[in-house]
């Protein structure tokens, strides 16, 4: 495949990007590491800025206009976030400091409010520990039951045993988008085998919602946790969708000011949805940059982002290969509609670590290590791994920038 054939599906948006402009020793910065954290636009850092100096202001607790304005842009977020994974209502969707928040949200409040000794859970092989832990502390403390879905050889799930695996189940959680294959997983496919057992559906869309089109209604689901910062936006807030009726069935996950209609010496009674679950001071410069990331991704599409990431990754998959064939080894599936521009790699017996330090004498950032999934890389058979991850603000000339360095530590290491 030639550069020029895959340009047509290209998008060029690499200039409304301000960092992507830095230089180091006068050679332009390459940065491949978006499944870790994604770089921000121009719209998001002046949305930010413009609130931060104009809007900020305490939200749901005062009566004066200033703090009305930022409740409106507060709620506003929330809408936002709602239509862009097209959730029925905004009050599905509950803001959170991150991804992980959210899932362990589910795990603790939801789960220890449902689950009793000998209740199974089921994981997959591919999860992140965001999507483990939470299930193993749940595990520790009221004795349930982790299963696992195993993974075919090119790094998909093994959907053979499913069946047997969910009998009896009352929880299946899930990636949808693996941040260390690539793997895209058939999220309806699996929502619904859950609901024919029985299961709730849990859906870890981290580094789905970034790269292509998310419906919560379409898949289904009963829970979905996201984060901000991987799709263009700040840190520090991320949010959880979730089923109406299982959002006020679920108790409070922490308690303070906010999450509560009324406190009294003899107990309290919690908010409505969503608030019951922001307990405290949220993070509302930050759902200012959140909703402005939205507004950014709709503006360019989420159809034509995931066709930008299949053609880079497609020319990716196809030039590593015939530049260094057997003496790179990329994980994951080879079928372009199956995964996403996420490559974990070996190279040249080296340790990553190591590569990751000479592609950066080269600008090239990518991320070394266990990209928290140790039990996969135990499955993978090994410790760690490279992993260069594309974004809507990636090109061709990034893709071949790594391939250059890579050359550049090969020789490196052969002298």
């Amino acid at each position: 495949m030639t550069a020029a054939a895959t340009t047509s599906h290209l998008i060029d948006v690499r200039a409304e990007f301000p960092l992507l402009a830095r230089r180091f020793d006068d050679k332009p910065l390459v940065y491949l590491d978006s499944a870790n954290t994604s770089q921000k636009p121009e719209s998001v850092l002046v949305a930010m800025d413009e609130f931060a100096r104009t809007t900020y202001a305490p939200i749901n607790r005062s009566a004066y206009r200033l703090a009305a304005e930022a409740t409106d842009v507060y709620e506003g977020a929330r809408a936002s976030v709602a239509r862009f994974v097209n959730a029925r209502d905004a009050n599905e969707i509950v803001f959170t400091k991150n991804a992980t928040e959210s899932l362990n949200l589910v795990a603790r409040a939801w789960g220890e409010d449902n689950l009793h000794e000998g209740d199974v859970v089921v994981l997959t092989h591919m999860e992140h520990h965001a999507n483990i832990v939470p299930w193993h502390q749940l595990a520790a403390a009221r004795g349930i039951e982790l299963r696992w879905v195993p993974l075919t050889d090119d790094g998909e799930l093994d959907l053979s045993g499913l069946d047997a695996l969910l009998d009896g189940a009352k929880v299946f959680s899930f990636t949808a988008l693996s941040n260390v294959l690539g793997t895209i997983t058939p999220v309806r496919h699996l929502v619904d085998a859950a609901h024919t057992a029985g299961a709730l559906a849990v859906v870890d869309a981290c580094q789905h919602v970034p790269h292509g089109p998310t419906d919560v209604q379409g898949w289904d689901a009963d829970f979905v946790a996201f984060s901000s910062h991987k799709m263009c936006g700040p840190s520090g807030i991320g949010a959880l969708w979730g089923r109406a009726e299982l959002l006020d069935a679920t108790p409070p996950f922490l308690g303070g000011g906010n999450m509560i209609s009324d406190v009294r010496l003899d107990g309290f009674t919690p908010a409505p949805v969503p608030a019951k679950f922001e307990a405290g001071t949220p993070p509302i410069i930050e759902a200012a940059g959140f909703a402005a990331a939205v507004d950014f991704l709709e503006g360019i599409g989420m159809d034509n982002v995931r066709r930008h990431e299949m053609t880079l990754t497609d020319y990716a998959l196809t030039t590593l290969d015939e530049r260094f064939g057997d003496r790179i080894r990329i994980h994951g599936p080879r079928n372009i509609e199956h995964r996403a521009g996420v490559l974990s790699f070996e190279f040249d017996d080296l340790h990553p670590h190591d590569v990751s330090q000479i592609l950066d004498a080269d600008n090239v950032c990518v991320r070394a290590g266990h990209h928290c999934a140790k039990p996969l890389m135990r499955l993978l058979g090994v410790t760690a791994t490279a992993r260069a991850s594309l974004y809507l603000y990636n090109d061709i000339a990034d893709v071949d920038a790594l391939g250059d360095a890579l050359e550049r530590a090969g020789d490196y290491f052969a002298l």
